[in-house]
């Protein structure tokens, strides 16, 4: 039985979190890469608080951007997590890598040096089009996308750093650096970040400023603010973490194994805690479009789960629910008898209660949450509830 329909609270606590500002819900390495459909952290650290304990294992089969390993890790918890995605992987990895700080912070300030000289050069129109001592020329990529959504000057800027990369220790901090500023240059409307649906080629009123804006120019500016963000973000960071053991595991949730996990040892996971893919509501490779073209990833798009090009159709619900209840019957046999799964969603159309019942678990509460101070501009409701079941066996 169900102990009770709806909770709002948790050790009282209002689950809506409408008082914790911007900046606490992106504290320290949250922010490190932008994530349409993030959990904030304030949500994964009350549960795992309350319902886990130190030195316990927790499963994320739908890792993201790695919410739940950061905050199972500052709670001294271990934790891996699974992801189709190879960009949210590196995001992931990336926050939750345990980092030489100096040599980190080293490397990140000799590239953007020379980011910045390149920038110099590339700006001057005569010495432009002929080689300097330095070996600078003009630089091309094969990606209409880029052609598209750039500047001249911003794409020569991001391709410069993006083939300096090769040359450092610490590759994966600066793809990160370069990804992040790369989504914030491209020629789009300054309050539309997340779902831009065109480029911007001419001045236009925006909303964010209140005045007439001009496209964007340049990749540097961000390049040098998201530098010194990542470091700050980094150390922060550093003094929270604990050495609770993290685990990024790239795959497929619904047939992948865990067996060979290292530092595991063939245990038993303690519980779960996940936000699945809302049906029809985002897709996942496209929104980071820009690092796939940029870094040559693999694309696994077509193996999403639930994603919006599918679209909501009864056949889409249907093929919805058959790849959820896969995941967690494939996860089940890593987890505890009477493991605590939590799962956060927008489950408008009614499918986790049959789901929980095709897995085996039993329905121990459901909480539910308003989500309020959403980062994009949309004044539509929006709500979510996050599931409590204990597995039968």
């Amino acid at each position: 039985m169900m102990k009770n329909k709806f909770l709002t609270f948790l050790n009282g606590v209002d689950l809506s979190f409408d008082r914790v500002r911007e900046y606490e819900r992106t504290k320290h390495i949250h922010r490190l890469h932008p994530y349409l459909g993030k959990f904030i952290p304030q949500l994964v650290e009350i549960f795992l608080k309350h319902y886990f304990k130190k030195g316990d294992w927790v499963l994320d089969p739908f890792l993201g951007s790695g919410t739940t390993l950061i905050e199972a890790n500052t709670l001294g918890m271990n934790s891996a997590g699974i992801e189709i995605s190879f960009f949210n992987c590196l995001i992931s990895e990336t926050k939750t890598k345990k980092y030489n700080l100096p040599e980190v912070e080293n490397e990140i300030k000799d590239i953007l040096f020379k980011t910045k000289n390149f920038s110099r050069w590339y700006q001057n129109p005569k010495q432009r089009f002929t080689l300097s001592k330095n070996g600078y020329k003009e630089l091309t990529i094969n990606s209409d996308y880029f052609n598209t959504w750039f500047s001249k000057r911003a794409m020569q800027e991001i391709l410069f750093y993006r083939n300096q990369i090769k040359n450092y220790k610490n590759q994966d901090i600066l793809k990160i650096i370069l990804s992040r500023s790369t989504r914030s240059a491209r020629q789009i409307t300054h309050y539309d970040l997340a779902r831009p649906k065109k480029p911007i080629k001419n001045s236009y009123w925006c909303i964010k400023h209140r005045r007439m804006c001009q496209p964007i120019d340049e990749a540097l500016k961000f390049i040098n603010h998201y530098s010194w963000d990542t470091i700050s973000r980094l150390k922060e960071f550093d003094k929270l973490r604990t050495n609770a053991k993290i685990r990024v595991i790239q795959g497929d949730a619904r047939e992948v194994n865990l067996n060979n996990l290292p530092d595991y040892k063939g245990g038993k996971f303690n519980g779960v805690f996940t936000s699945p893919p809302y049906i029809g509501l985002i897709d996942y490779h496209d929104q980071h479009r820009y690092a796939y073209e940029l870094f040559g990833f693999q694309n696994n798009d077509k193996k999403e789960i639930g994603p919006a090009f599918n679209g909501r159709s009864r056949e889409a619900k249907e093929k919805y629910k058959e790849d959820i209840t896969k995941v967690f019957q494939n996860i089940n046999q890593w987890l505890k008898p009477k493991a605590k799964i939590f799962v956060v969603v927008n489950d408008r159309d009614g499918l986790y209660l049959n789901i929980a019942q095709d897995c085996g678990y039993k329905v121990e509460a459901v909480y539910h949450r308003p989500v309020l101070m959403r980062t994009e501009r949309d004044n539509t409701k929006f709500s979510e509830s996050i599931y409590c079941f204990i597995k039968n066996k």
